[in-house]
């Protein structure tokens, strides 16, 4: 009989990349509200995509220059967003 063995968290952790936004795309409008306020300028359109709402959701451009001041959360209409912390480096 075989014994499963789990990966650490840790090791899940690394085959996985950091995303510090969880978006809702099925929720969002489109209205750009979290684009024009985002001070990194890391969120757009997704033109190539439509949503079952009709619009064109927004993604995330650029996970890296993400900073998660959670501006887009606070700005946005249709509470589209999730936004997490950067783990701390060790």
């Amino acid at each position: 009989m075989a014994v499963a063995v789990r990966p650490a968290p840790e090791e899940i952790q690394a085959a996985k990349p950091f995303a510090p936004l969880d978006i809702a795309i099925d929720r969002c409008k489109g209205c750009r509200l979290c684009i024009d306020v985002c001070p990194k300028h890391v969120l757009a359109l997704d033109e190539s995509f439509v949503n079952g709402l009709g619009y064109h959701p927004v993604r995330l451009t650029d996970p890296d220059g993400c900073t998660s001041c959670a501006l887009c959360a606070r700005i946005c209409p249709d509470a589209v967003y999730t936004v997490y912390a950067r783990p701390k480096a060790v």
